[in-house]
């Protein structure tokens, strides 16, 4: 069956006409067809309710305004993408099938889905969780790792990778080595360093030449691995009552949380995470609106609350 068009063709003739196309030429499963019903049914209806009769009578705009209904339906974006997708396809379908390369859907951008944003530590919960047995030369190191982790910013396989004399003490700066091969060099707060320095005389010796310059090793003196680094930093947490889980991107994340609160300067921690767009250091923007607000109220002249001089 073609499906060709006929200048008498609606727009429900050439949806069913579609639809049929699915099932019969790309054979896709009942579910994804009945899926491509739904979401173009949506579209007829709407089209209907504007009295467009045929696909030449639909334009971009009116591609907006459906997606702006569903929106304001309540629908999320991605049942929003997958729409836009389902009319993008037959669009492309139409074009195919008659001969006329128009496709309204195609530059449509739908709402995008929400980023999750990252889990952080407040301040307070950093102190109490960065604590450990001085007698201990597990809970030394676990301590080591967390306080390097939240000092520098670094990510898992940063931290995994640094090597003894990747720290250099006389400037407090620890270079590293991240995503695509790039190479940067941080600031290592005081307390990291003296955490390391209690570490290091506990520090097993590396049991290969290959594990020898790897500032933590396990106890069997092996560079340790991603997935001990976790569960270490884990356990932290738990030792210390903290009452929530913690991970390494976590202490990564209140970092660049902390430290944007304080500087208000994305561009210093987009450097210092060694993110190559600003557009994902932004992500962390969102926890700073609380202070700028606080800073905003107490510094600005015509932010402040006059004062009823009748009371």
């Amino acid at each position: 069956m073609s499906g060709a068009a006929t200048p008498s063709a609606s727009l429900t003739q050439r949806i069913v006409a579609f639809l049929e196309y699915l099932r019969s030429v790309r054979r896709l499963s009942k579910h994804t067809v009945a899926a491509y019903r739904r979401d173009l049914d949506s579209f007829e209806d709407f089209c209907q309710q504007q009295n467009l009769r045929s696909c030449s009578d639909v334009q971009e705009s009116h591609v907006r305004q459906w997606l702006a209904q569903g929106h304001r339906t309540g629908l999320a974006p991605n049942s929003l993408q997958r729409r836009l997708s389902a009319l993008r396809a037959y669009f492309q379908w139409e074009s195919s099938d008659t001969g006329q390369r128009r496709n309204p859907a195609l530059a449509v951008q739908a709402p995008r889905k929400r980023r999750k944003l990252p889990g952080t530590l407040e301040a307070d919960q950093v102190g109490v969780y960065l604590r450990a047995d001085n007698n201990d030369p597990l809970q030394l190191r676990d301590l080591a790792m967390a306080e390097l982790l939240y000092s520098s910013g670094l990510r898992l396989a940063e931290l995994r990778a640094v090597n003894v004399h990747d720290i250099d003490r006389s400037q407090s700066l620890i270079s590293v080595t991240g995503k695509g091969s790039k190479t940067r060099t941080v600031p290592v707060g005081q307390a990291a360093i003296s955490a390391i320095d209690a570490y290091l005389p506990h520090r097993p010796t590396p049991s290969s030449s290959a594990d020898e310059q790897a500032l933590f090793v396990s106890g069997r003196g092996r560079r340790i691995s991603e997935r001990s680094i976790q569960a270490r930093i884990q356990l932290l947490a738990q030792r210390n009552g903290l009452g929530r889980d913690v991970h390494p991107h976590m202490l990564r994340h209140s970092f660049a949380s902390h430290l944007l609160e304080s500087s208000g300067d994305l561009r210093a921690v987009q450097e210092l995470l060694g993110h190559s767009d600003i557009s994902t250091t932004q992500i962390y923007t969102h926890l700073d609106f609380q202070h700028l607000a606080k800073v905003y109220d107490g510094a600005h002249p015509r932010a402040r609350k006059r004062k009823d001089k009748d009371s």
